[in-house]
Formats: C-alpha cells, sequence, structure tokens
C-alpha cells in the first residue's frame, strides 16, 4: 500500500513538472514554427494543459481501467471550473475581454450536452468516440481558422506577452517538447498502476479515484498557469485554459478512450458526475459570457460559490463511497 501511494505521489509530482515544460516547449516551438500568438494559446495550450488527462486516459484504457479513464475527464472538467476557477477568482476577480472566449463558452455548453446525449444509454460505443473526435477534429479546424483570423484578439495579447516572458533557444524548445512528452508518459504509467492498486486496496471503483485523486492531480497545470496568468493581469488566458482543457478532455480524452476499450457507464456517472459538471458548466457560460451589455467575469464571491459547489460534489463522493463500504 505504501509503495502504491508513493507511486501516486511521484507520479502525479512528475506529471505536473512535465507537463509544463512540454507546453513551454510545445508553445516556442510553434513560435519559431511562425504560427500566431491567438492559435499557440488556443490548440498548442490547450493541448499541452490536457495532455496529463490524455496521456493517463491512453493509458488506463490500454490496460483495462476505462473507468479511471473516464473519472479523470470528467472529474477534471469539475475540478477546473469549481477548485481552479474557484480559487484564482478568490485571489482576483477574473474579466473576460476576449471575442474568441465568448464564442467558445456556448461551444463548451453544446458540447457537454452532445456528450450527455451519447452517454444517455449506458454506454460509450467505438460509434460514440468517433462521434466524439470527429467533433473534436471540426472544432480544432475552426480554432486555427479564429486563430489565423483574429490576430488581434484580447488572449493574442495575452498569449504574446507570456511567449516573451519565456523566451528558449529552438535546441531548448524540441528538447523540452520531447523530454517532456517522454516523463508525461512515465509518469502516468507510475501513477496509474499507483491509483489502481490503492482503489482494489479501499474497494472502491477506479471511477471515483479517478473523479477524485487522479482528476485533480492531472488539473494542477491548469491551477498553476490560471494562477500565474491572473497575477499578470492576463485574465483571458486563466479562464481559457480552463476552457481549452474541458474541450479537450470531453471530447479527445474521452473518444481517445472510447476507441481503445468501449465501457459501460455507470447510471451514478449521468445522475452524479454529468449533472455536476453540466450545471457548472451552465454556471461557467452564464457568468462569463456576459449579457445586455455586461462584461463576463467570476468575482470573489462566485468564486467562493464555484468552491463550495466542488466542496460539496467531493462530499457527495465521500458519502457514496462510504454508504458502500
Amino acid at each position: 500500500m505504501l509503495m502504491s501511494l508513493a507511486a501516486i505521489a511521484l507520479g502525479l509530482a512528475v506529471l505536473v513538472w512535465s507537463a509544463d515544460r512540454f507546453v513551454d516547449g510545445a508553445s516556442a516551438t510553434a513560435r519559431y514554427a511562425g504560427m500566431p500568438p491567438l492559435l499557440i494559446g488556443m490548440v498548442i495550450v490547450g493541448f499541452g494543459t490536457s495532455a496529463p488527462e490524455i496521456v493517463v486516459s491512453i493509458i488506463s484504457a490500454l490496460e483495462g481501467n476505462p473507468g479511471l479513464a473516464l473519472g479523470n475527464a470528467y472529474g477534471s472538467n469539475i475540478a477546473n471550473i469549481g477548485l481552479i476557477l474557484g480559487i484564482t477568482a478568490v485571489i482576483s476577480p477574473i474579466a473576460v475581454h476576449s471575442q474568441v472566449l465568448r464564442k467558445e463558452l456556448p461551444i463548451l455548453l453544446l458540447i457537454t450536452l452532445l456528450s450527455l446525449a451519447l452517454l444517455w444509454n449506458g454506454m460509450l460505443a467505438r460509434t460514440d468516440a468517433l462521434v466524439l473526435l470527429g467533433v473534436f477534429v471540426l472544432l480544432m479546424a475552426w480554432s486555427i481558422r479564429q486563430g489565423l483570423r483574429d490576430g488581434a484578439d484580447a488572449m493574442a495579447t495575452d498569449e504574446a506577452k507570456e511567449l516573451d516572458e519565456n523566451l528558449m533557444t529552438l535546441k531548448q524548445a524540441l528538447f523540452w517538447l520531447v523530454a517532456g512528452l517522454v516523463l508525461l508518459i512515465i509518469s502516468s504509467r507510475i501513477l496509474v498502476w499507483g491509483a489502481v492498486n490503492v482503489a482494489q486496496a479501499f474497494g472502491v471503483s477506479d471511477l471515483i479515484i479517478g473523479l477524485t485523486i487522479v482528476a485533480v492531480g492531472t488539473s494542477l497545470p491548469e491551477l498553476a498557469s490560471s494562477i500565474a496568468a491572473i497575477r499578470k493581469n492576463e485574465h483571458d488566458l486563466a479562464i481559457g485554459n480552463v476552457i481549452g482543457s474541458n474541450l479537450f478532455n470531453t471530447l479527445a480524452v474521452v473518444g481517445l478512450a472510447g476507441i481503445i476499450h468501449p465501457l459501460e457507464v455507470a447510471a451514478e456517472v449521468i445522475s452524479r458526475d454529468f449533472l455536476v459538471m453540466g450545471v457548472l458548466t451552465l454556471s461557467l457560460f452564464v457568468l462569463g459570457y456576459g449579457f445586455n451589455g455586461r462584461q463576463g467575469r467570476i468575482n470573489r464571491v462566485e468564486g467562493g460559490l464555484l468552491l463550495l459547489a466542488y466542496g460539496g460534489y467531493t462530499s457527495w463522493l465521500a458519502l457514496g463511497v462510504l454508504a458502500a463500504a
């Protein structure tokens, strides 16, 4: 048991560090390739901050633990909004200036509803996974078009500033791109091994482990980047990290896991986890979009409410585990 807990701690620590290095290397490499800052922020950083979830879920599915993959994806989405944005907004209110982000918010809400429709029958079949991946490809095409067209967007300014503060030579960028990816894979393998062993030892499902320990751990890169962004007054990057990560998780992470290992979706995923994720996603849309000329923003009180919602959800999970014991 101690070795399994140590594997989780070590796996998460290396995972978070390597994900950060991977994002820095990928962003710098993309800039050397002439990619616009907005496109880097929407695609490269969006993919990079979801890299831990993607790698963990692929390894989980390959090893026959698809519940861990599903829990990781949806648990990360819940943590990103309730925990990450909650903490960030309590530190400093978040204002949404980017028109691109205002377009992504309703897209995130619609994709969440699409996922619910696909999983409503209690199965994530390969055809469902193909639909998710197909929508993901279309979303990437749209993101590339937006990134090439809306070069003067507020998010592009924030991303350009961030890139200027993290200058790397091309050789350094390529090194961290490759080294970060290799370490991501190794640390994810260690993390999955430890998580599965702990779940078996305590008699809880790998879904619960994925929704809690693994989800929070793989969301730490978003927490670090969002807090750093808000301290630099880069509000659009702070919320953009979360929106991009949730889009990648819902489409790519779940889609890849479903292609590798179709799975039966437990009833509580729909009635509990999807309910919470849907309500939080709707809350993010209402707060971040802005209506009737009001600028989208999340103030400290609203951030505190997001944290309370996440605390209530975690308590709900804990009570469920205790009741089943």
